[in-house]
């Protein structure tokens, strides 16, 4: 039986609901742990994670078994559960529906790890808007305005 062989790096991001910063240092770490359970749980691998007070980048590589839409689901619905919970947030905490995946050569491992974790100091100069269109724009993904996340900048 053949087997099946890939090479596939995602780097995911994905925002609060209403854009709100509710994800605090007091937890963070906590958080991209659970995060990374996640993803591990379901044979990928996370090379960095990043988790802003108002958004998400999680960089993977992808097991063959899993479709990225079903990783986003398990990881999005296992952090809001557990984030409920431990009822770090009040109210009830959700992320936005949807994300963006985008996806790179293994040459850009280094690259794509060390933007994630640079993320405080990127949104100095930079707003999430701002880079997630430009991130659109690089990748050549066709969109419309109306379906991108909410915008409060």
């Amino acid at each position: 039986m053949a087997n099946t062989y890939t090479q596939l790096y995602v780097q995911f991001i994905f925002s609060v609901q209403g854009r709100e910063n509710l994800i605090r240092e007091t937890f963070r770490d906590e958080l991209e742990k659970v995060m990374c359970g996640i993803i591990n749980n379901h044979k990928c691998k996370a090379y960095a994670i990043y988790c802003n007070p108002d958004h998400t980048h999680i960089f993977v590589s992808m097991h063959p078994t899993i479709a990225p839409s079903k990783l986003m689901e398990q990881v999005k619905s296992g952090s809001s559960n557990w984030l409920n919970a431990k009822k770090y947030i009040r109210g009830k905490f959700s992320w936005q529906a949807g994300y963006g995946g985008f996806t790179y050569s293994k040459s850009h491992i280094d690259k794509v790890v060390k933007y994630v974790l640079n993320q405080p100091e990127h949104h100095k100069k930079q707003s999430f808007r701002e880079e997630y269109l430009l991130l659109l724009e690089k990748f050549g993904i066709e969109y419309d305005s109306k379906y991108l996340f909410e915008w409060y900048d």
